[in-house]
């Protein structure tokens, strides 16, 4: 079953701090066995092109292990019949999950029409089944009712709770769900491909909307039921396809006897500020940077300050010190990096 593409949170990012290896570990390096190797600081991001059949969490897991990283998160679910871009954050990186999250997701998806499924993907069991096929004017005609803020009502095997309770759970123990339509954006959404069974999308859209749904739903409005029986995901928040590596890729950089440990797996990791992109940028000096370094305000003067009201990234001398809000001219710090050096 597809399951949703819910926001990350704090639970699913992993923290391993370096140990020391117990005794039977110990007695085992000594026998000439190899110990496990020791995790180290990674900071930024890894675009990972996910393949289908893998979970999300089990995708962030090989990630870890291949760059020996201590901590590691994602940037959204992708459902294991989903492919496509994982954000992966590593180290201080993990502090910009929330950015890219709220960032625009692009998808290309195709819908199966003809029947309707309990789960709105092809995991589930067939509800409902039509004869009728659509034609390319019949889709055309619906299309302007999924631009634009409307209204959505999740599938109802989500991650959404209802009291205290996932969704999916509930439905999973042959409970009826209902779940209340939600504000939603769309700002595409366009028909690639038709044949009288199947036809690609391409949708834009904002967080918490559900593909399963706008699938769901469009079969709804034509009056021929429809099911998602493809997904993928090609841009989420400042990533794109044409930042993203695969594990494949991951594994010979891993394997390459050429590389120092300490390097493998680099060139594939983005900086951390790559998550921040679409914020505004705000330099400051060395002594600016120590006060919200300290997680003090810092008030910036002057005819030459930026007038920027807001959330902004803050760096001094190229390196990201924080993420931060500015108002009024000053700038307070929200989340702040460790990175190395110190200012």
């Amino acid at each position: 079953m597809m399951r949703p593409l819910e926001r990350a949170t704090m639970s699913d990012i992993a923290d391993e701090p370096p140990s020391v290896p117990p005794p039977s570990t110990r007695a085992s390096s000594a026998r000439g066995q190899h110990p496990p190797r020791r995790k180290r600081d990674v900071h930024g991001w890894v675009v990972l092109d996910k393949p289908v059949g893998m979970t999300s969490t089990h995708a962030v897991a090989v990630v870890k292990r291949l760059l020996q990283a201590k901590k590691a998160g994602h940037a959204g679910t992708l459902d294991p019949l989903a492919s496509g871009l994982l954000p992966i954050a590593l180290g201080e990186a993990t502090k910009t999950v929330p950015f890219v999250m709220d960032g625009r997701k692009a998808y290309q998806f195709t819908v199966g029409w003809g029947s309707q499924t309990d789960t709105d993907d092809t995991e589930g069991s067939v509800t409902a089944t039509s004869d009728a096929r659509p034609d390319e004017a019949a889709i055309a005609a619906v299309l302007p009712r999924f631009s634009g803020d409307i209204m959505q009502v999740p599938p109802r095997f989500s991650a959404i709770k209802i009291a205290g309770e996932r969704a999916y759970d509930l439905a999973r123990g042959g409970e009826i769900v209902e779940l209340e339509a939600r504000p939603v954006r769309i700002d595409r959404l366009t028909l690639v491909s038709h044949t009288p069974d199947h036809s690609v999308f391409e949708a834009e859209c904002g967080k918490g909307t559900y593909v399963r749904a706008i699938a769901r739903d469009l079969g709804l409005a034509i009056g021929c039921f429809g099911h998602v029986s493809a997904l993928r995901r090609t841009r989420v928040g400042p990533f794109t396809t044409g930042r993203a590596v695969t594990l494949e890729d991951l594994q010979r950089n891993e394997q390459s006897a050429a590389q120092p440990a300490a390097s493998k797996g680099v060139a594939a990791v983005l900086p951390v500020e790559a998550a921040l992109e679409e914020l505004p940028s705000v330099a400051v000096s060395r002594p600016d940077a120590a006060r919200l370094a300290r997680g003090q305000g810092v008030l910036l003067r002057g005819r030459d300050a930026p007038l920027i009201d807001g959330p902004l990234s803050v760096t001094c001398q190229g390196r990201l010190v924080a993420v931060a809000d500015m108002a009024g001219g000053e700038i307070v710090p929200r989340r702040v990096f460790n990175l190395s050096g110190g200012f």
